[in-house]
């Protein structure tokens, strides 16, 4: 019989600061987050245990479920908005030449490096009202009617899903570059000795085997247009815009607890919607498995047509 392994200790303990930081800053806090959800709304004094009294007022609260249809709307659009754009964008951008594509990401990361902040301020200038530079630039001069982008609440979550398309589509459009260059050309030139076109390329190859970097994508910009805070709360003023048609679940959760002063509920807020979450994301990411040789099979043109 082989000698048993010995277990190295130097990866464990390169790991323990790792650990150490997550435990106290986020395992402890959430811990602390929910036990504050199962208190009283009290906001001075001594707060009493209500346990679930909370999350069953959500279940009555229509605020509530409209803040979380706009919120997972908002989040279907930014990503059905960001993901076609990006990939068609990294297939120009692979085609170019090289010498030029490095000034070309640059541009591409600079909404990305922008704080939310100043890209809703920026945002507000552009969209907002009849002198906005949308109306002036794209509507105008077709004859078109103003549009309200943040005041009329046909357009507000559409405003929000812009937002976020500015905002990541370069950054995304290089995590769809990095997983284009990293296809073997081989697969491409067996499928071009076959006969197989454009469309049959990116259909048979391209797409199975950029499957894990969408869902990777996908998970990405679906949590970060769930956490939006900074964007929504300049644009819309702090509040939910007219009927609420740009209220999001953080939103909610912010006026609850901030204006309101319902601390308890606000936890509760964020809580509810995490099964929800894990969830889609379960969901995304499953979707993003792929086995190398089901998807090509050696050969891409063994699922071509003749």
């Amino acid at each position: 019989m082989s000698p048993r392994r010995r277990t190295r200790p130097l990866p464990f303990l390169l790991l323990a600061p790792f650990f150490t930081a997550l435990f106290v800053f986020w395992f402890i806090p959430l811990l602390q987050g929910f036990h504050l959800s199962l208190e009283s709304d009290d906001l001075y004094g001594n707060t009493s245990f209500v346990g679930f009294l909370h999350y069953r007022t959500l279940v009555h609260d229509a605020r509530f479920w409209h803040a979380l249809r706009n919120t997972f709307a908002y989040c279907a659009l930014s990503v059905l908005l960001i993901l076609p754009l990006a990939l068609g964008l990294a297939h120009l951008l692979r085609r170019t030449y090289r010498k030029s594509r490095a000034l070309i990401q640059f541009c591409l990361m600079l909404p990305g490096l922008t704080p939310p902040l100043v890209m809703a301020l920026l945002y507000v200038l552009i969209f907002s009202g009849p002198f906005g530079l949308l109306n002036r630039v794209f509507l105008h001069p077709f004859g078109l009617p103003n549009v309200d982008w943040i005041r009329d609440p046909r357009f507000v979550k559409p405003s929000l899903a812009l937002l976020a398309m500015w905002r990541w589509t370069g950054f995304i459009t290089l995590i769809f570059l990095s997983g284009l260059e990293g296809i073997p050309g081989s697969y491409y030139d067996t499928a071009r000795t076959e006969g197989a076109s454009a469309g049959q390329l990116f259909r048979y190859i391209t797409l199975p085997l950029l499957r894990p970097v969408t869902a990777f994508v996908a998970a990405f910009l679906f949590l970060d247009a769930f956490t939006l805070f900074e964007g929504a709360y300049v644009l819309l003023g702090g509040s939910g815009g007219v009927l609420d048609a740009g209220l999001l679940l953080i939103s909610y959760s912010y006026i609850t607890a901030f204006t309101l002063g319902n601390f308890g509920s606000a936890v509760a807020i964020s809580f509810s919607s995490l099964p929800l979450l894990m969830l889609v994301l379960w969901f995304i990411l499953t979707q993003g498995r792929i086995r190398l040789f089901s998807a090509v099979k050696f050969s891409a043109a063994k699922r071509l047509p003749a």
